[in-house]
Parts: structure tokens; C-alpha cells; sequence
């Protein structure tokens, strides 16, 4: 008889197979743990990005808003300064404080006005 291939073919041995199985799926765990570790580690380094970002944010934030206010206060002084030869200091210090009252309620009426809306319109 000549060497003809046969049609049936060998079949791999059970415990042949499993050890297969088991590589396979320790070669998956070992995958996954380290896709799970690098996952973790760019989300570590996105999160430092983020924390800088915001902290750097916020004292450029404190600086302006420092700046502000002094130049506030600069405006005011002048306001007095200017009104001082017409009224007296007294005077126009005392309508000046009253001016900035005035305006800074105007301002927390408006931010409970919008506070308010904010929250009904949340609520709906």
C-alpha cells in the first residue's frame, strides 16, 4: 500500500487540550492584568494633569480676583477724593458706602434670582 494521508485525523489527547486551554487562559489573565495596570497608571497621570491644571487655575483665579478687588478700592478711594471738594469727606464717603451697598444688593438679589431659577429648573 502506498502512503496516502488518512482521512481520519489524530485527534489531540484530552490532557494535551486542557494544557492548551490553561496557557490560553493564562496568557488572557497575565494580558488583562497588565492591560488593567497600564490602565490604571494613565489614569493616576491623567488625574495629576487635572490636579495641576486646577491648582494653577485657582491661584491665577485668587490672583485676579486679589487685583480686582484692589482695583475696586482704588476706584473708590478716587470716587471720594474727587467728590471731597463739592460735599466734604464725610459726605462723600458716606454716598460713596452707600453706592456700593446699593449695587452689591442689586448683585445678591440677582445671584439668589438666578439660584432660585436654577433650582426649579432642576427640580422639573
Amino acid at each position: 500500500m502506498t502512503e496516502e494521508p488518512s482521512l481520519i485525523t489524530a485527534q489531540p489527547d484530552d490532557e494535551q487540550q486542557q494544557d492548551s486551554v490553561r496557557a490560553a487562559f493564562s496568557k488572557l489573565y497575565t494580558d488583562g492584568r497588565a492591560y488593567a495596570d497600564a490602565e490604571i497608571e494613565r489614569q493616576k497621570l491623567r488625574a495629576g494633569l487635572a490636579g495641576a491644571g486646577i491648582r494653577d487655575a485657582a491661584i491665577f483665579a485668587a490672583a485676579g480676583f486679589i487685583l480686582a478687588f484692589a482695583g475696586l478700592i482704588a476706584f473708590l478711594v478716587g470716587m471720594v477724593l474727587t467728590l471731597t471738594p463739592h460735599l466734604g469727606p464725610g459726605w462723600s464717603a458716606l454716598i460713596i458706602f452707600g453706592i456700593s451697598l446699593l449695587i452689591a444688593a442689586i448683585s445678591l438679589l440677582l445671584a439668589k434670582a438666578r439660584i432660585s431659577r436654577m433650582r426649579k429648573d432642576i427640580k422639573s
